[in-house]
Formats: C-alpha cells, structure tokens, sequence
C-alpha cells in the first residue's frame, strides 16, 4: 500500500499539470453538450500506454532508442497539427454540435478517438511510464510485474478520470456563456499543444 500511495502521488502530479490532455478536456467542455467521450477517450490512451507498457514495451523501448525517438517524433507531430487545427478553429460555447446529436453517433466516436490520440500518442505520457512505472514493481513480489503494472495503471487512471472531467466542467461552466474568452482560451489551447510538441520534440533529439 505504500507503494501504491506514493505512485497515486506521483502519478496526480502528472495529471495536474497542464498539458494537451488539458488542452482537450478544456476544448471539449466548451464545444460539446458532455465531456464523457472526450475524458472516455484520454482514459483510452493512458489504458492503452499501460497495457504496452504491461506487455514489455517499455523494456523494448528503453532497449532501442530510435524507436522511442520515433515514437517521439510522431506523437510531437501530432500534437502540433492538433494545436494548429485548434488555434484556427478555436472552440466556441455551444448547446450541442450537429455532430454530437448525429443518430449514428459520429460526432461522439470522434471525440473519443481523438482523446485516445491525443493522450496515446502524447510522448510525456509514454516517457512518464516507460520511465517511472517500473520503477513501483516488485519482482519478488507475488503479484506478476505486469498485474502490478496494471493495478497502478488503475490507480493513475481514476485520478485522471477525475481531474479531466473537473477541468472540462469548469472550463464550460466559466466561459460557457463568454465566447470571446472561450476563442481565446481555446486558441491559448492550441498554442500549448504546439508548445508542448516543440519541446519535447527538442528534448528527444538533444538527449540523442
């Protein structure tokens, strides 16, 4: 349990920090009538990196440099036409988009893998886990490391359910009825996303 407790401390200074998974929570509170599909689909990604990380990824990445590189350099890649896309077409309050009232559900089924793009493919979030969770197992315990991973993958996955569902909230709730200051936020958004790609960007190649 101790080491549970001081993971879940570690793992909710992650998750409060801002960064593009903010950026989306707070798009999302504002542009959609719920943030369910887009925190559903940030919960995505964080449970796909775990369960990589689980299976043996993070020893195969830290093994093979160039593959975390390129990795890397796809996810910062990605981030940054996230961050364009929102500065240019920033998100403005609203009752409900056509596409989150489409029978077929597209709108919602968008929202959802995006999330799960944003946060999956984020570098921060695969060089946190390649790097800190196994840092929390035990090889001698009688737990196998990959249910260990997994049990403190659940953990790191509550307290992001929770704070990104707080911040998309609070970000609709404020400025809900403020467009100007929705236009600006969002596009402030989007300019964190292209930030936060850049920089990681260039700390992956300065590391080399």
């Amino acid at each position: 349990m101790q080491t549970v407790f001081a993971f879940w401390l570690v793992s909710t200074l992650f998750v409060v920090t801002p960064g593009a998974d903010w950026a989306y929570a707070m798009s999302a509170g504002i542009r959609h009538r719920s943030v369910a599909p887009a925190v559903g689909g940030l919960l995505s990604g964080h449970l796909l990196v775990v369960g990589l990380v689980a299976a043996g990824l993070g020893a195969l990445l830290a093994a093979h440099p160039w593959a975390l590189t390129t990795l890397t350099v796809a996810g910062c890649a990605y981030l940054v036409w996230l961050g364009v896309g929102t500065i240019a077409r920033p998100a403005v309050p609203t009752l409900g988009s056509a596409a989150d009232a489409s029978p077929g559900g597209a709108g919602v089924s968008r929202q959802v893998l995006k999330g799960a793009g944003i946060s999956g493919l984020n570098p921060k979030v695969f060089l946190l886990f390649v790097a800190l969770l196994p840092q929390f197992t035990d090889a001698a315990s009688a737990w196998p490391v990959a249910g260990q991973i997994g049990a403190l993958g659940a953990v790191h996955l509550v307290s992001c359910a929770a704070v990104y569902a707080s911040v998309g909230l609070a970000a609709r709730r404020v400025l809900s009825a403020r467009p100007t200051a929705a236009r600006f936020v969002s596009r402030l958004s989007g300019a964190a996303m292209v930030a936060i790609g850049v920089v990681l960007l260039v700390e992956r190649i300065a590391a080399g």
